[in-house]
């Protein structure tokens, strides 16, 4: 068995990062199968380098190796494409044609963007799949095939299931083993050698000295988020190897080759609200509406406490004075969540006073302590407000840990700041 660092070199891999390392070792230890692969990754991570170990390493590698684009193909015609088709199947089939699937017997199909297929495509795939046969188009006959299927997407496969593009059945026979490549801002320390790589490359074929980044180019490069990953990198250094005289490249230079750099702004965040923002939400709310209880059912207990205590006629007048107290100075608050599609805030609306009757002392003389239950006040709003305050002190202005902290969003955090203008 050939050794990961043997591979890269073999296939021109270049980079040391553990994610990758890992990547090559899956490739080297499920070839010698036949069990269905599936790579996935971001667009331009090198996907297209995880099929072509697999099949030189298997003992499929003297057969036919084809890389079939499923989203260049149009829905019309991949069907044709991939299993053949008879003659005057359909309008243009002049003559019985072979499909991928037929001439590549024996050996491996790589299906490269597979998340695009059709959902009728899908399930000729899955008959392949599962026991090796399909049908040309316009035939009635059904065909063996001896062939390893790597399968390869950039797309989110759980979220294409979830919205029915695609099957869930076929993707758990691709996926008998996933291979993930990491995108190129997970691996910073390969950026600059990637670069250096391509310099001499570009160098070589258009005959000039190779270019050289300063230190401060170097940093620019290493803080790009490289959205188009190794594809997009190699670009850059053919441009820059191509159009600058001057073979010592500054930051500045860099720059001018680079899109929206040095705006590396907050992504645009989707203003849908999400069932966990509503459950963040509510968690905080509850927070406050138990503490806020807790401090009452102490009050209370200690009003009991101090009237089950004094036996003193005039102590008991001065303690029913404090429960009528509380009664009238208290405004009894309910709260409504409305839910807005543009502000999303919580309401407060107040209550006219309840009158409240001075208690009459009977055999229970206590009994106007029960209702303090019925009539809590409350004041989400100062809570709220004072709690979010502590918590950015605390966490010395950091949003996103406060957020953390509250058990809420950052972006719900954002809004709570606005609104109270924090």
């Amino acid at each position: 068995m050939e050794s990961v660092q043997a591979i890269k070199q073999r296939f021109g891999i270049i980079g040391n990062d553990i994610k990758l390392n890992r990547a090559i070792e899956k490739s080297i230890q499920v070839a010698p199968t036949d069990i269905s692969v599936l790579v996935t990754g971001e667009s331009g991570v090198g996907k297209e380098s995880i099929p072509k170990i697999i099949h030189s390493l298997s003992h499929r590698k003297h057969g036919k190796y084809i890389a079939v684009n499923c989203g260049a193909i149009p829905e019309g015609t991949i069907d044709s494409e991939l299993f053949g088709h008879e003659k005057g199947a359909f309008t243009g089939a002049t003559s019985t044609r072979s499909g991928y699937f037929e001439v590549a017997d024996g050996g491996t199909i790589f299906l490269d963007e597979v998340g695009e297929l059709p959902l009728t495509t899908q399930v000729r795939l899955l008959r392949v799949l599962e026991n090796g046969e399909f049908i040309k188009v316009g035939s009635s006959k059904v065909q063996k095939t001896d062939v390893r299927i790597v399968a390869a997407t950039n797309v989110n496969m759980f979220e294409a299931i979830k919205k029915e593009k695609f099957r869930e059945d076929l993707y758990y026979r691709l996926s008998t083993v996933e291979i993930n490549l990491p995108p190129l801002r997970e691996r910073k320390d390969d950026i600059h050698l990637l670069f250096r790589k391509f310099a001499s490359d570009f160098a070589q074929k258009y005959k000039m000295p190779s270019i050289r980044l300063q230190e401060d180019a170097i940093q620019i490069l290493l803080k790009h988020r490289w959205s188009g990953n190794i594809r997009q990198l190699r670009n850059v250094a053919e441009q820059v190897s191509v159009l600058e005289q001057d073979r010592s490249i500054s930051a500045s230079t860099l720059i001018s080759y680079l899109p929206n750099a040095g705006s590396n702004l907050p992504a645009v965040i989707d203003n849908t609200k999400t069932d966990s923002d509503f459950s963040n939400e509510r968690e905080i709310l509850y927070k406050v509406l138990f503490d806020m209880k807790s401090d009452l059912n102490d009050l209370k207990k200690l009003t009991l406490e101090l009237m089950r205590n004094d036996n003193n006629e005039k102590v008991q007048k001065e303690n029913q004075g404090l429960i009528q107290k509380i009664y009238r100075d208290e405004e009894v608050t309910t709260y409504e969540e409305t839910q807005d599609a543009s502000t999303e805030t919580l309401t407060i609306q107040q209550t006219p006073q309840i009158p409240v009757q001075t208690p009459i002392i009977q055999d229970d003389k206590y009994h106007f302590a029960e209702e303090i239950e019925e009539e809590e006040t409350l004041s989400l709003h100062d809570k709220e407000l004072e709690l979010i305050k502590k918590s950015l002190e605390r966490n010395k202005g950091k949003r996103k840990a406060a957020a953390a902290e509250l058990g809420i969003s950052e972006r719900t955090l954002y809004r709570k700041i606005k609104q109270y203008d924090l």
